[in-house]
C-alpha cells in the first residue's frame, strides 16, 4: 500500500534538482512571488537550521537576521515557486537542527565554514 501512495505522490509532484545541502549551510533562496498578474523573485539568504521529512513531504527551514529581528522560513523541497537554490557556504555543523541558533545573536552565532580544497596546477 505504502508502495502505491509512493507511486501516486512521485507522478504528482514536480521534478525538481536543488544542489545538495545540509543543516549548517548558508543557502540563497529564490522564490517566485505573484502580485495580482505580474511575477518577480525575492531572494532569502539564511542559514538551514533544519530538513524535515523525506520524498513529496521534505522540506527545509532557513534563518537570516534582518534589522535585529531573525527571520525562519519555511520552503517545500518540491515546490514549484522555488526557481533555484545557491549553496553560498558549506558549514561545519554536528547535529541535524540547530535550534539552539535562536537564542544566538552576532558572533556566538557564528557557524565553521568548510574549507574547501583547491589544487592549482
Amino acid at each position: 500500500m505504502s508502495l502505491l501512495l509512493d507511486f501516486v505522490k512521485k507522478q504528482l509532484s514536480p521534478e525538481v534538482k536543488h544542489p545538495s545541502f545540509k543543516a549548517g549551510d548558508t543557502i540563497t533562496v529564490h522564490y517566485k512571488i505573484k502580485e495580482g498578474d505580474k511575477e518577480r523573485i525575492q531572494q532569502f539568504s539564511g542559514v538551514v537550521i533544519q530538513r524535515k521529512n523525506e520524498k513529496a513531504t521534505a522540506s527545509f527551514t532557513v534563518r537570516k537576521m534582518s534589522n535585529g529581528v531573525g527571520v525562519e522560513r519555511i520552503f517545500p523541497v518540491k515546490s514549484p515557486f522555488i526557481d533555484k537554490v545557491e549553496v553560498t557556504k558549506v558549514g561545519v555543523v554536528r547535529r541535524a537542527k540547530l535550534f539552539y541558533l535562536r537564542e544566538r545573536t552576532g558572533k556566538a552565532a557564528r557557524i565553521r565554514e568548510k574549507i574547501q580544497n583547491s589544487t592549482q596546477a
